[in-house]
């Protein structure tokens, strides 16, 4: 599975285009731009956290706010030293999302919260202007995400995926809200449901339906994983389920049905094997 990303139409325009195979529609260059705004944004909420906040529980399980922006300086690190045909994600080559983070924390055990954030600044800026570096020599290559190989620009937006997810997993579980940030819930809903249909594709389920979904980030979202997994998005004001409340449930952070109650049960049940597999022990298979 290969996936090109020329700048030919951008998110500004309204349209977005992911795919498994065949060229990706992704403006890359904005994109880094929505990645470093939203660190920066969580950069200031962190240097104003006190050692009980530090050690505060988040919505994912098991970790504290401290592990959760040092799995983000891991991610950092991959994004810096990931180069063609990089194989850290790939599930074939014994990644397991549920496991090998919590592997890759102890690096970092007994650091500190002042040098976690110190290290998260640093190796935030070192990962963008790593990126920008390839966008601006218009490097072209593979890195293996966990569904299959995918041009690098997707595995930016997968990491851009999961730091927005990881902020609202701190900010929210300390019943503090989110900033408005509707070009980062637009990025990180659209891929949240690309990589939930290619999760099902990878279980040997089909779907193909049409979302519209409201508030910061919604649009038209036009999902088909029968053969390559291909999403296409036009983004305009619609009535619909919240994008970013759709973005969690997607990824395990809240109950599928509760926010995508209006969608066939078929396409439910397919869309929800990613989170599934997030809260599916190790070692036991999902139904």
């Amino acid at each position: 599975m290969r996936a090109h990303s020329p700048l030919s139409e951008t998110i500004r325009t309204g349209r977005l285009l992911l795919r498994t195979a065949g060229a990706c529609d992704l403006d890359s260059e904005h994109l880094l731009e929505v990645f470093g705004a939203q660190r920066r944004r969580f950069v200031a909420v962190l240097q104003g956290f006190g050692p009980d906040d530090w050690a505060a529980p988040t919505r994912c399980a098991d970790w504290s706010a401290h592990e959760v922006v040092r799995h983000l300086c891991d991610g950092n690190a991959i994004g810096v030293g990931a180069g063609p045909d990089d194989r850290t994600l790939d599930v074939t080559a014994g990644f397991d999302p549920r496991v090998t983070p919590r592997e890759w924390l102890t690096a970092s055990a007994g650091e500190s919260p002042q040098a976690t954030l110190s290290r998260f600044v640093s190796t935030t800026e070192d990962m963008l202007a790593v990126q920008r570096a390839r966008l601006a020599q218009n490097r072209r290559f593979d890195i293996w995400l966990p569904y299959g190989p995918m041009d690098w620009t997707v595995f930016v937006l997968h990491g851009f995926w999961d730091s927005w997810l990881h902020e609202r997993d701190v900010l929210l579980a300390r019943g503090a809200n989110c900033p408005a940030d509707d070009d980062g819930a637009f990025y990180a809903t659209a891929y949240g449901v690309f990589i939930a249909a290619a999760v099902a594709s990878m279980f040997g389920v089909e779907v193909q339906e049409s979302l519209t979904l409201g508030g910061d980030g919604g649009g038209v979202f036009e999902l088909d994983n029968r053969g390559a997994v291909r999403l296409g998005v036009t983004r305009v004001p619609g009535i619909g389920p919240s994008a970013a409340q759709v973005a969690d449930a997607l990824a395990g952070r809240a109950e599928i049905a509760g926010v995508l109650g209006g969608v066939s049960v078929s396409s439910r049940a397919a869309l929800s094997h990613l989170a599934d597999f997030f809260s599916t022990p190790v070692g036991q298979g999902t139904a």
